[in-house]
């Protein structure tokens, strides 16, 4: 299969761009591990009622997809692009291959790990993973049920578990104190997006008029026998126990650069959101002539910005295969690029108001849950000269189980860096390598009945 443009992604900027290519005259192929269109911000859009504007802006959008002409493959998972253009994916217990002129990456975000004693117990999550639960199967909170972090997913997660008749115990806000008042310097620029400190002040009030206890707290801890059965936390200067069947985390989003780094694209530490991002141009093309990304796995800015990006990079795309002038492209981009921007400007106040939690794991605090790895065995490695994350995978396995890292990358550079008394950005992140994700020998093997085998005689 041949194609002139192959999606990696069907969120918001995934979704925009197959549209806006198909109206271009592209040939589009788009690619998702999820059953359905929409990523994990608009899951299951199809299947549930449209409950807001929101809401109906986004089954809007994938009605305009569904209309387009792409081709799309869900229950497709992508675990190998080459910088010339061959995608690699598995489908229905098969490996295919796909040829395009160009390639697009809309894998979107991860949530940031957030590593306390405990957080392997059973009964502890992530709020996106709540999220996901409630969107795809109607799964609500009940009795005893913590949400623990900072950021806005935290907020809108608790609205949305309100709404559909779940309870919660109550929100353990961690953010330390003067987070605000550092913020308070961006927010003049916020102003100009000011739908999204609306949005932020009433979930706050919906919260408060549910009577969810707002709690300041820190060195959080959850504990149980086999199973997560209480919390332990301090605040107001004292040590608080709850009982807690459920504790759900949350530490904002980073992007997911996991594809990125595979292949080799540059990139550029954030010191804002203390992560690593995709170096990208206007129309969103990476450092490798075929690879654009869009959408939050080039720089976090929600759904809004997300679709914005995903039609930019389809203009763009189009005028690099010839299809589009540039004058053209340049006329039809500017008022998505203005748009992109207005969205755009509330971005630094909440980058600062919800900066990343510092990470100062106990010892005995598991960083890398697939092979174990505690925060003790990082600073014991570091003592005995691991200078970074690659050669910590010699000195504990830490990264090189199923996930690769994706949960402890994050975690484990930070407590490298605290070892070694040097900034967060020098620590070298884990060097990842396709496939991203893990398939079976037979799905490789069948790569071989390929309608096309000599797309395969360089693998």
């Amino acid at each position: 299969m041949t194609v002139d443009l192959a999606i990696i992604g069907a969120g918001p900027a995934g979704l925009a761009a197959a549209t806006e290519a198909r109206a271009l005259g592209l040939s589009v192929l788009l690619l998702d591990e999820n059953p359905g269109p929409g990523g994990r911000i608009w899951q299951a859009i199809e299947t549930r009622p449209a409950k807001d504007a929101a809401d109906r802006a986004a089954l809007a959008a994938v009605r305009a997809f569904r209309a387009s002409g792409a081709e799309a493959r869900f229950g497709a998972t992508v675990w190998c692009v080459e910088p010339e253009g061959r995608v690699f994916w598995s489908e229905g217990g098969r490996a295919h291959v796909a040829k395009a002129e160009q390639i697009l990456i809309a894998t979107g975000a991860i949530e940031r790990p957030l590593p306390i004693p405990g957080w392997t117990l059973p009964g502890v999550m992530t709020v996106g993973a709540a999220q996901i639960a409630l969107k795809t199967g109607g799964l609500v909170p009940s009795d005893q049920v913590w949400l623990a972090g900072q950021g806005p997913l935290l907020l809108l997660y608790a609205v949305q578990a309100l709404a559909a008749s779940g309870r919660i115990a109550g929100v353990l806000d961690l953010a330390p104190r003067g987070a605000f008042r550092r913020a308070l310097a961006h927010l003049p620029r916020a102003l100009r997006a000011p739908s999204y400190l609306g949005r932020g002040i009433a979930w706050r009030l919906a919260l408060r008029r549910a009577g969810i206890p707002w709690i300041r707290a820190s060195r959080l801890r959850a504990e149980g026998e086999g199973r997560l059965e209480r919390i332990r936390f301090v605040a107001a200067g004292e040590e608080h126990v709850r009982p807690a069947q459920i504790l759900l985390l949350h530490d904002g989003v980073v992007p997911s650069v996991q594809m990125t780094r595979a292949l080799g694209c540059a990139h550029c530490w954030d010191e804002s959101l203390r992560c690593w991002t995709p170096k990208t141009d206007p129309w969103g093309r990476s450092s490798l002539p075929r690879i654009v990304i869009a959408g939050d796995g080039a720089g976090i800015g929600g759904a809004a910005v997300a679709a914005l990006s995903g039609r930019i990079a389809a203009l763009g795309i189009a005028e690099a295969l010839g299809r589009l002038g540039a004058a053209t492209r340049d006329s039809a981009a500017a008022p998505l690029i203005a748009a992109r921007a207005r969205h755009l400007a509330v971005r630094p106040f909440l980058n600062a108001l919800f900066a990343p939690l510092p990470v100062e794991p106990e010892d005995d605090t598991i960083l890398c849950r697939c092979e174990e790895v505690t925060a003790g065995r990082v600073r014991e490695a570091v003592a005995l000269g691991c200078l970074g994350a690659n050669q910590l995978k010699a000195f504990t396995r830490a990264g090189m189980g199923p996930c690769q890292g994706r949960m402890c990358a994050a975690a484990v550079a930070a407590v490298i860096a605290a070892a070694r008394g040097v900034p967060e950005r020098e620590i070298e992140p884990y060097r990842l390598r396709f496939p991203t994700k893990p398939l079976t020998l037979g799905e490789l093997a069948a790569l071989y009945d390929e309608a096309e085998p000599a797309a395969l005689q360089a693998t």
